[in-house]
């Protein structure tokens, strides 16, 4: 007998459906085609002991699996659920009259039980897209399939359950989610605040138009100066997530299995921050089995890069294109996938070796030319990326021992959402621009007019700093920002003066 079930294979943070036909005739073979891999093929093991442990009996006749399109190699073992159910229905135990209105994903433990498995939200999407009524999977799952509307997801604990249900005996209880009220229960829930960091007003104020333009910044500074304290409080001011924003972003992490255990939907804007030994691949992503690397992961919010020269120069030049195109293509001989990568790059570093070049108290005792060397480290192409380069200087005393709160969080994301509104607005009709970050050349051109006061002072900042054509753009760019967060039209000379401050850190300006 032949029968039919389905499942689906994510490519990208997109799914296919997978169409998995069983047949059952004389003989005593287990032959499976369609391109699966290792973890596949050995389904069979773990379906024969998942079966027998529960009580039922694995068909000892010749049993074909084939997985459609066969094109696409079919990877992991979430096919272990859809692959038992078929032959179960196939051997006629179980009737399979319902099947087809399902899609079904799950891993399969020796004694039955179902095991999680990563990407079930783009999954569910294009299930419901598709036109199926529902989705069975592992109940450690349903949280995250329930997310998407108008799809009935039945979690299962383990494949008896499955089993009856499709037989008539139980009926498997519906996962339900309220997807905006989760969404606004946590969107504005943060355990750390930027009022617990004392001083340091000028850098916040660059972290402020970082966060309302969509800017890149470097901070750099001695240990223990504040740089990653403060870091880690950039996504308190930036504007949340908007409700498309937190489904693409709960996709990304659903296809890397990063998703916490009864978390339902990423509602805050995710902060990424790999150590500095990390793999170019770990970074852009890809692999044997492909997968989204923390450029991806950090799409909609923040990656923190601490230390920055002490990263692999070559995992450092691969953000190059994705820092300008805000997507990352991986393309080898057997696919070609596309991970969106559109990030605030927030990176740190001390200004030499030993932490203390331009220290007011504590002497520098590098070589001459180390911190030259050391800053070198970091390629020009990729620091002309930077929008924002801000030196932190440590506090005194008097300042840390000071009782009194500095501005909040909440009162600096107000000024903030303000100034992304205005560029929201000045944007609307132009698909991927949402932010001053992002502004092409002709846009620029548009909006970034300068007066004639302006235009001597940026000129003779180009001509002293020696900065490149992509500086002078990113000037532009921060100039306009600073406009925003003011509510004024046109870019003033002191827009541009507080700009070109926070080039501070170019090459020609910096350490000789």
């Amino acid at each position: 007998m032949l029968v039919k079930t389905f499942g689906a294979a994510v490519q990208g943070i997109s799914a296919t459906i997978i169409t998995i036909e069983v047949n059952i005739s004389q003989g005593i073979r287990f032959v499976m085609v369609g391109l699966p891999d290792n973890a596949v093929k050995e389904s069979h093991e773990r379906i024969v002991s998942a079966l027998e442990y529960n009580g039922y009996r694995f068909p000892g006749r010749q049993i074909v699996v084939n997985m459609a399109p066969a094109d696409i190699k079919k990877e992991g073992s979430a096919y272990d659920l859809p692959i038992a159910v078929s032959i179960m229905a196939a051997a006629e135990v179980i009737n399979g009259e319902r099947l087809p209105k399902f899609l079904l994903m799950g891993e399969l433990s020796l004694d039955g039980t179902l095991q999680p498995v990563k990407g079930i939200l783009p999954m569910a999407i294009k299930a419901r897209e598709q036109g199926f009524e529902g989705i069975v999977l592992p109940k450690q799952n349903a949280n995250e399939a329930a997310v998407v509307n108008n799809l009935d997801v039945y979690g299962a604990e383990n494949i008896k359950e499955v089993l009856q249900f499709f037989n008539g005996e139980i009926e498997l209880e519906k996962t339900e989610v309220d997807t905006r009220k989760v969404f606004y229960q946590n969107i504005n829930h943060f355990d750390i605040d930027f009022d617990e960091v004392k001083g340091q007003e000028n850098v916040k104020r660059a972290l402020e138009v970082a966060a309302a333009g969509g800017h890149n910044i470097i901070m750099i500074g001695p240990p223990g100066a504040g740089k990653s304290m403060m870091a880690k409080r950039i996504p308190t001011i930036l504007p949340p997530l908007t409700l498309h924003e937190a489904l693409e972003t709960t996709k990304i992490h659903s296809v890397a299995g990063k998703i916490e255990k009864d978390v339902s939907l990423i509602s805050q804007r995710p902060f990424r921050a790999p150590h500095h030994t990390i793999s170019n691949v770990a970074l852009v992503g890809g692999g044997s089995f492909p997968q989204p690397g923390e450029i991806s992961l950090a799409h909609n919010g923040v990656l923190f890069l601490d230390e920055l020269p002490e990263f692999k120069r070559e995992v450092l030049e691969v953000m190059r294109q994705p820092l300008e195109d805000r997507k990352i293509s991986i393309s080898r001989a057997k696919f070609s996938l596309e991970y969106p990568a559109s990030f605030m790059l927030v990176a740190s570093m001390n200004p030499c070796p030993c932490g203390y070049y331009n220290h007011p108290e504590k002497k520098c005792v590098c070589s001459p030319g180390v911190v030259q060397k050391y800053l070198g480290r970091i390629s020009g192409p990729l620091l002309d990326r930077i929008d924002l380069h801000i030196e932190i200087l440590p506090l005194s005393f008097n300042k840390l021992s000071e009782v009194q709160k500095s501005e909040s969080s909440a009162t600096i994301r107000e000024r903030v959402i303000k100034a992304r509104e205005i560029q929201s607005e000045r944007f609307k009709d132009i698909p991927g621009i949402h932010c001053n970050a992002q502004m092409t050349s002709r846009l620029m051109a548009k909006y970034c007019v300068l007066d004639k006061e302006g235009t001597e002072l940026l000129k003779m900042a180009m001509n002293k700093l020696n900065l490149s054509a992509r500086a002078y753009d990113r000037i532009l760019k921060v100039s306009r920002t600073i406009a925003d967060l003011e509510g004024a039209e046109n870019i003033s000379s002191a827009h541009i003066a507080e700009a070109i401050n926070y080039r501070n850190l170019d090459r020609e300006g910096w350490a000789g």
